[in-house]
């Protein structure tokens, strides 16, 4: 992401002024580290940078704080640009190019409030960059300003602001980022301007479901399937609903629209498997698991399931292989 927008923005801003000026000695060395940075090799910029002995050149530290940013040294690059905002004339490429790189320095570090007075300054020349308008829009939806995120996504992906979609795309961003209560209040507004979007009801029941809300989910991915009857991972989340009611017939008739819809996903192998093993059918139950373990084959999950039900079949050489990776797995994922 960060490499895409910082090249469409200012990355390629390499002389400008310095062209009119009397020949500088620091140009050649300059224009090589710039050619570094966007060859892609930061560290090897830095390295021609610290050479020079001019660690407070503006145009040194310029590029140093550049090559900082691409190296995913944010907090460095912060120090290095933050006190350079004044050092270049109002609306020089220079000037810009810090803005810009410390907008997405103090983002990427997590320092959101930094961060949004750059990207907006940023935007303010880059209005039709996208990674620009999706990046501002997460701030601000990190930020808790979800009128001003909804028409930031709402450039990214081209929809009316006050639109139903951009309600439903804000809200599915704000899932993202874990803030569901949040996301509910913009789907609801989703839906009172289009009660048959697409989508909608799904992540309503979604987070339904994984707040414990099992009826309420039910019914809402019923409506979603209502209103589109292809979509496969609202029969997945649907089976997992009627798993949580231990309606286990239900569940796999959900679970196997969602395979005969999306063949490739994991998830609903796994959820069959422990219904055909609670149904008593531990044969169909352990290829439903070897089938998502073939898809993922890192999913914990799956392994652990495996070596329960072999477990339970007296299959205890194999068994162990399985519980000892789901525990290896666990290590490696911290889940």
């Amino acid at each position: 992401m960060k490499t895409r927008l910082a090249a469409a923005l200012l990355l390629a801003a390499a002389a400008s002024a310095a062209a009119l000026e009397p020949p500088d000695p620091l140009a050649g060395a300059l224009a090589e580290a710039r050619a570094l940075v966007d060859a892609g090799r930061p560290a090897a910029a830095v390295e021609k940078l610290q050479a020079l002995g001019r660690p407070d050149d503006p145009r040194v530290r310029h590029l140093m704080g550049v090559a900082r940013y691409h190296a995913d040294a944010h907090l460095e690059a912060i120090e290095l640009l933050s006190p350079l905002v004044e050092a270049f004339p109002e609306g020089s490429l220079e000037r810009r190019e810090v803005v810009q790189v410390l907008g997405l320095s103090y983002y990427l570090a997590g320092r959101l409030r930094e961060a949004i007075p750059r990207l907006e300054e940023t935007q303010a020349w880059a209005a039709g960059n996208l990674e620009l308008s999706h990046v501002l829009g997460m701030a601000y939806i990190q930020t808790q300003q979800p009128e001003k995120a909804r028409a930031s996504l709402a450039r990214t992906y081209e929809v009316p602001a006050d639109s139903a979609a951009a309600h439903l795309i804000t809200a599915q961003l704000m899932i993202r980022v874990e803030l569901d209560e949040a996301a509910e209040a913009e789907l609801k507004r989703a839906l009172e301007k289009d009660p048959r979007l697409p989508r909608a009801h799904f992540l309503l029941g979604q987070t339904a479901l994984f707040r414990g809300r099992v009826e309420e989910a039910v019914a809402l991915l019923q409506r979603e399937l209502e209103l589109n009857p292809g979509d496969a991972m609202a029969y997945y989340r649907l089976g997992d609903a009627f798993i949580h009611r231990l309606e286990w017939d239900r569940a796999i008739d959900a679970l196997q629209r969602s395979i005969w819809l999306n063949p490739f996903f994991s998830g609903p192998y796994i959820l069959l498997g422990r219904a055909y093993t609670q149904k008593g059918q531990p044969a169909t139950a352990e290829g439903m698991l070897r089938q998502a373990i073939a898809y993922d084959p890192n999913n914990r999950a799956a392994h652990y399931m495996l070596g329960q039900l072999l477990q339970r079949s007296g299959r205890l050489e194999e068994a162990q292989r399985e519980l000892e990776l789901a525990d290896r797995l666990k290590e490696q994922t911290g889940r």
